[in-house]
């Protein structure tokens, strides 16, 4: 992951040791944690046996706000590798030998300030929104798992209308 993601130029040290903050993100998510403070669960209990060179919230938080788009896709990229290496080893969605149901769906996620990158007004009016298309796999006997994410760049459409003859 190190040599796919570079903050280089962010300050008070956001980019250093990128790979523990990315861990300690995907961690704390894996423990429940569905906010920035919530990843001082990483703290608790057994976790830093688990999980080494954790990171506090606040130096987290401070990480996540350097990133930009570029950043973002970077990340895209280790992902993409992530997936694809407990998917050969494990069976991540048991049965799609068989069947599988592949879903494709857009969607908007509100975020606050005026420099988030890729944010526009798009269908929702006065409300800023980032648009990423998501692709989920599942089985009758599996959840579904997101097989991948990719922003919509403007205002790309959620839908094309019916064109009538």
């Amino acid at each position: 992951m190190t040599e796919k993601v570079k903050l280089i130029g962010a300050t008070n040290g956001a980019g250093t040791a990128a790979d523990a903050k990315v861990t300690s993100i995907v961690g704390g998510m894996a423990a429940g944690a569905d906010c920035i403070d919530d990843l001082d669960v990483l703290r608790h209990g057994a976790m830093p046996a688990m999980f080494a060179g954790t990171r506090a919230p606040s130096t987290v938080g401070t990480f996540l706000r350097a990133f930009t788009h570029g950043h973002a896709l970077q990340l895209h990229a280790v992902y993409r590798r992530f997936l694809g290496a407990p998917a050969a080893r494990t069976p991540l969605v048991p049965g799609a030998e068989q069947m599988a149901f592949i879903d494709v769906d857009s969607t908007h996620k509100r975020v606050y300030g005026r420099t988030k990158q890729s944010a526009e007004y798009g269908r929702f009016n006065g409300i800023r929104t980032l648009h990423p298309l998501l692709a989920t796999v599942c089985t009758p006997q599996s959840r579904p798992v997101i097989a991948g994410v990719r922003m919509r760049g403007g205002k790309a459409a959620d839908f094309r209308p019916e064109v009538r003859q």
